[in-house]
């Protein structure tokens, strides 16, 4: 089963080995690429778009209008005194997040506090989330059962520890259910050597392989505290973008409008085959821009690993 070090859910030092985990801010040994803000001019390569209608929006794929129950459900970022003041509410959706770590366990806040139905699970059983559930509303059930009747599915677990995940976890997902993948592979910092990501293969094509189901990757170069704090209303003049990569078109219109939901602008950087352009290393990784910078990042990425991101 995968397992968390307690120091790793601190980004902090591991065996003496500074790295950024998931989400978190880098210590100073390793440094993020911001890139400065682009021209106006600045154009992407073929295959990265902003953010743009594809003709499909949530309730078109069957998600319902908000639980009764929900309803009165306030997130607390929506307050009058917040900059995310009238941000947009979509529809309920029952939601599983696999991983309860930084990502996953901000995600869980927003996404409950916005009224949807979320069942979260980690790798040390549903009693070790008692505290996240009285704090969100959450459901903590085991791994096994968090895609169970899920729109949307995240799985927010270190790289390694994915072939570990229950087989068959994801059989009891709503038909068509986006799954999001939010990992990337630290070979020399946790993750050990993957021979086939050594080899060119996008990390999420691996954990696609792996779990036998469609990804879509997104929120892996995101810090986990940008969830809670710098979401905006749609139009804010600098709004804050995230890339998106991903096959399926309805499943990742569907995570970009969930990503807008949250306070996010999205970029669609093409197809799971370009999804290096946001791995570790490149300069969108850790970016906090908004649309123009998203784009022009992901323009200037080098598929080929430096040296301090393969094993």
């Amino acid at each position: 089963m995968w397992t968390r070090r307690p120091e790793w859910t601190r980004g902090d030092r591991c065996g003496g080995t500074s790295f950024p985990v998931r989400g978190e801010r880098p210590t100073r040994t390793l440094k993020w690429p911001t890139p400065n803000a682009p021209p106006r001019s600045a154009r992407p390569e073929r295959g990265v778009n902003v953010r743009e209608p594809i003709g499909y929006s949530l309730t078109e794929i069957g998600i319902a209008s908000p639980a009764p129950e929900l309803v009165n459900r306030q997130d607390p970022l929506l307050s009058p005194r917040s900059p995310l003041g009238n941000l947009r509410k979509v529809g309920s959706m029952k939601i599983g997040i696999i991983g309860a770590g930084n990502i996953g366990g901000n995600l869980t806040r927003r996404l409950t506090a916005l009224g949807h139905e979320v069942a979260v699970a980690n790798s040390r059983g549903p009693h070790t989330l008692t505290a996240l559930a009285e704090e969100t509303g959450a459901k903590p059930v085991p791994a096994s059962e968090a895609a169970r009747g899920a729109q949307v599915v995240v799985v927010t677990v270190p790289l390694k520890a994915v072939p570990d995940l229950p087989a068959g976890f994801l059989d009891g997902a709503a038909e068509g259910a986006a799954v999001i993948d939010t990992g990337n592979y630290y070979p020399q910092q946790r993750d050990g050597r993957i021979a086939a990501i050594e080899d060119g293969l996008p990390e999420s094509r691996w954990t696609e392989q792996q779990i036998g189901h469609p990804v879509i990757k997104a929120f892996n170069g995101t810090y986990a505290q940008d969830i809670l704090d710098r979401g905006r209303p749609q139009g804010t003049p600098g709004r804050q973008a995230l890339p998106v990569a991903g096959d399926d078109p309805r499943a990742k219109q569907a995570v970009r409008d969930l990503i807008d939901a949250l306070g996010f602008d999205t970029v669609d950087s093409g197809g799971l085959d370009e999804s290096w352009r946001q791995q570790p290393g490149t300069p969108v990784y850790g970016s906090q821009g908004d649309v123009d910078a998203i784009v022009k990042a992901l323009s200037e990425a080098s598929r080929e690993r430096t040296a301090e991101w393969r094993a």
